[in-house]
């Protein structure tokens, strides 16, 4: 066994109602007094409740964040956080909005607190991403890492069931691509799979019953330990094909991996024997792309990109972008590869494990 893991330095608070109970205390712990609060416009009332539970360390409310953090939102929101003099900054909602506060971590160097809303997994990993003239980059810096994690399984229960699902599925990706990384370790291995199963197995409850606390709480669960898989280690082909579609095409986040993953698990299969063992175990299966499909289209998921508005035309280019970036991958990606995998999700074919032959 040779491996290293590095645990991410990071208190996190689990319990409904912790939004509004908790937030006020990690302020404290962390010595900060004015912290702005950032969120998107949708989870608007959401983060007013929390800037109000505040009170006097509260800086104000900065509800602008946008999907995939365009440059120009994080100058803005940047100019905001030193306008009003804070110290620190919570974020309160989903990808974007946690994806905003780090932009304002990453420039200024303050705190962060992060307050999620959905379960993207952003707030376990010093991923930062910007979006700009149309091309999406990321980065990894700690001082992007949230300092505390305040998880309200409340939070979620007014999150609609078509997102729930979609940013449910999203957060397995990351366990999934975690598992075959070159940085992988038994923790992560550990954690991915449990990630993937208390996920799965609370998507179809959260859509049964939208206000089902217990399932909306698992959920959470799977996505806290499927984020911190993504903290943790590097993503591969995946990953590179939905910052593609999403940063150059506009293409909805959640929604992009959903439809992306099933193609991308089954074009690495023939090389991740171990991968799709663990993956087996976690969703009772045989076959994991297909499952993962599957579950997807049984609950009313987009399965296709064509679905999510991509032209046909826009295929080739993506994969050419996809191909020309340097990323590891456990088989080899070549523009004829990439664009196999883009063919078959634009088309929303059952997939193909070890495609193309």
């Amino acid at each position: 066994m040779n491996f290293s893991y590095e645990a991410q330095p990071m208190r996190v608070v689990f319990r409904p109602g912790a939004s509004v109970t908790a937030t006020a205390d990690e302020v404290r712990r962390l010595g900060l007094r004015r912290v702005l609060v950032v969120s998107g416009a949708r989870g608007a009332d959401t983060a007013r409740a929390v800037a109000d539970s505040l009170g006097p360390l509260s800086a104000g409310l900065h509800a602008e964040a946008r999907m995939h953090v365009p440059v120009e939102v994080a100058d803005r929101a940047v100019a905001v956080a030193r306008a009003a003099d804070a110290d620190g900054c919570v974020s309160v909602g989903g990808g974007s909005a946690i994806g905003l506060g780090k932009a304002i971590a990453l420039r200024t160097g303050l705190p962060l607190i992060a307050v999620p809303s959905t379960y993207s997994g952003s707030e376990m990993t010093p991923v930062w991403g910007l979006t700009e003239h149309g091309a999406k980059r990321t980065g990894r810096d700690p001082s992007v890492l949230p300092r505390s994690v305040v998880y309200d399984p409340e939070l979620t229960l007014s999150m609609p069931v078509p997102l729930s699902v979609t940013s449910g599925i999203n957060a397995v990706a990351h366990a999934v691509e975690a598992l075959y990384a070159p940085d992988t370790s038994p923790l992560v291995a550990l954690m991915a799979e449990e990630g993937v199963r208390a996920m799965t197995s609370a998507l179809p409850e959260v859509a049964a019953e939208p206000e089902a606390l217990e399932a909306r709480g698992r959920a959470l669960y799977g996505a806290w330990l499927c984020g911190s898989c993504l903290g943790a280690t590097t993503m591969g082909l995946h990953h590179k094909l939905c910052h593609v579609l999403g940063g150059t095409f506009g293409l909805p986040h959640a929604e992009t991996h959903t439809v992306v993953l099933p193609y991308a698990l089954a074009y690495n299969a023939p090389a991740v024997p171990e991968a799709i063992a663990a993956l087996g175990r976690a969703l009772e299966t045989d076959n994991a792309p297909h499952a993962l499909w599957t579950l997807a289209g049984h609950l009313g998921a987009p399965r296709s990109l064509a679905q999510l508005g991509l032209a046909e035309a826009d295929l080739k280019v993506a994969a050419e972008q996809t191909a020309g970036q340097s990323y590891a991958n456990p088989r080899e990606v070549t523009a004829e590869g990439a664009l196999a995998v883009l063919r078959a999700a634009y088309a929303g074919e059952v997939p193909h494990v070890g495609f193309p032959e």
